[in-house]
This record gives structure tokens, C-alpha cells and sequence, in this order.
């Protein structure tokens, strides 16, 4: 049997389960989940202007070979140039082989060989830049070329500008980067501080396990003089 106890609940009793923690509305937590939709969309963008950068890149390299105007090898064709404009002559052929071209003296001194290799892959068929040349005076003028190799087709196109295309790639790769540190710590700051402040108001709102002080008199010591 339980011993009464003056100051509410009997020695040896049980006062009945502890009160719930209070519910905290996730609506009331700061920072506001807000800052999840600004992390995806501000991955969605940096990796969309990723692919954007690699894809004009790309498409840059590839359009610098005009494939839809070949020609075959002795075959002479004429195109337009500009003055000051360089030009770079392309070469499809099954192997390597010897490549001589030909133009008129008044579109260009002279052609010359670049001194680094660069090839541009379109459909089925790759393009080696072979020769080049920058016109003095611009109008139509013919171009004929020949090749060791049967079967060579020629393409006339512009200098590639190799700087130009590794910094677009280099800016893709910096964008594809920024978005996978950024988003991650946007998302894990959001939720470490959210979780901080649910804490702290559930610590503010929930009452102390002891509950209220006692009231009346005290059983201990008894009232009266003391001898």
C-alpha cells in the first residue's frame, strides 16, 4: 500500500504518463524549406548551361568544316572568301596520305601546313585539317586538291579556334562542379539549421519533467518549537 504523501501524489505512486512533446508545424522552422526548391532549381541551371556550353562547343567544332559542299580529289570547285578571313582545307580519306592543293596566286601567297593536328568527326566520315591559308582580296575563286589515297573527298571550312572550344568545355566542366558542391550544401545547411530550430522551440514549449512545486506545508520537519 502506498505511504500518503502531503505534497500531492502518494510515496510509491505512479503520476501518470509524461505529457507528449509538443508537434512543431514545419512551416514555423527557419529556415523555410524554400531553400530546398532554390538548390534544385539553382542545380537545374548550372547543369543546363553545362550542357548548353559543351553542346555549342561541339556544334562550333563540327560546323567549322562545310561537308554540305565537298568536292572529290581533281575535282575543282569554286567558293566565296573574304579578305583577312582564314581558311583551313579538310581532307576524308581512308589512310594517310599525301594531300597537294591549289590556288590562284591572287587569293594567297602561299598555303601552309599547320603545326598541330586537328580532326572533326561528322557522320560517318572524319575531316583532317590539312592546309590553310588567309585571302588578301575577297571574291569567288576555285580550289582543287589531290590526294594519294583513292576515294579522298576534300572540304573547305574555317580555322578551328581550338582556345575558344577547351574554354567552353573547361566552363561546362566548372558549371557541372559548382552544381554538385552547391546543391549538397545548400540542402545539408537547410536541414542542420531546421533541425536546430525544431530544438530549440521544442525545449521552449515542452514544460519541465518535475512539474509545478509543491504546495501546503511541508511533512518535514514538524511544525513547532525546535528544542
Amino acid at each position: 500500500m502506498a505511504i500518503p504523501n502531503t505534497w500531492g501524489a502518494p510515496y510509491g505512486g505512479y503520476g501518470g504518463p509524461p505529457p507528449a512533446p509538443p508537434v512543431i508545424p514545419a512551416k514555423d522552422l527557419r529556415p523555410r524549406r524554400l531553400w530546398y526548391v532554390v538548390a534544385a532549381l539553382l542545380g537545374a541551371v548550372l547543369v543546363g548551361t553545362g550542357v548548353t556550353l559543351v553542346v555549342l562547343a561541339i556544334k562550333d567544332t563540327v560546323n567549322s568544316v562545310y561537308t554540305a559542299h565537298t568536292f572529290a580529289g581533281g575535282e575543282q570547285r569554286t567558293f566565296g572568301f573574304t579578305r583577312g578571313k582564314t581558311r583551313a582545307i579538310y581532307v576524308s580519306q581512308s589512310r594517310w596520305g599525301h594531300v597537294d592543293c591549289r590556288i590562284p596566286r591572287e587569293l594567297a601567297d602561299s598555303l601552309t601546313k599547320p603545326a598541330g593536328t586537328f580532326r572533326v568527326t561528322h557522320g560517318a566520315r572524319s575531316w583532317d585539317r590539312v592546309l590553310e591559308f588567309t585571302p588578301r582580296t575577297s571574291g569567288d575563286y576555285p580550289v582543287i586538291c589531290a590526294s594519294e589515297v583513292p576515294g579522298a573527298e576534300f572540304a573547305l571550312g574555317d580555322k578551328p579556334e581550338v582556345g575558344g572550344m577547351v574554354g567552353g568545355i573547361l566552363a561546362a566542366v566548372g558549371c557541372f562542379l559548382t552544381a554538385a558542391v552547391a546543391v549538397p550544401a545548400i540542402c545539408i545547411v537547410t536541414a542542420v539549421r531546421r533541425g536546430r530550430h525544431r530544438r530549440r522551440l521544442l525545449a521552449a514549449a515542452t514544460p519541465p519533467m518535475w512539474g509545478p512545486p509543491p504546495s501546503g506545508a511541508a511533512p518535514w520537519p514538524p511544525a513547532g518549537p525546535v528544542a
